[in-house]
């Protein structure tokens, strides 16, 4: 049974603080809920960047997720928004 919207914003931002490093992929989220098909996640996690509780974080070749205060504090910089 997939989880409610909520439920799954709730999951990922739960992986996004305990996850060993900082910045993860959108594949990294897919385990919060193995029933929520793929496009359904992005949008979920694209949704928590819009109300400010995840930020995109780019390497210069890829695009991840993450929590904007562990960035700053574990990266000693501010990202890409």
């Amino acid at each position: 049974m997939a989880l409610s919207k909520d439920e799954l914003k709730a999951a990922i931002i739960k992986k996004a603080e305990t996850a060993p490093k900082p910045q993860l992929y959108i594949k990294d989220f897919y385990a919060c809920d193995p029933d929520t098909k793929p496009r359904e996640m992005k949008n979920v996690a694209n949704d928590l960047v819009k109300e400010g509780k995840l930020m995109f974080w780019s390497s210069g070749s890829t695009t991840m997720y993450a929590i904007p205060s562990r960035i700053k504090n574990e990266e000693g910089t501010s990202g890409v928004n």
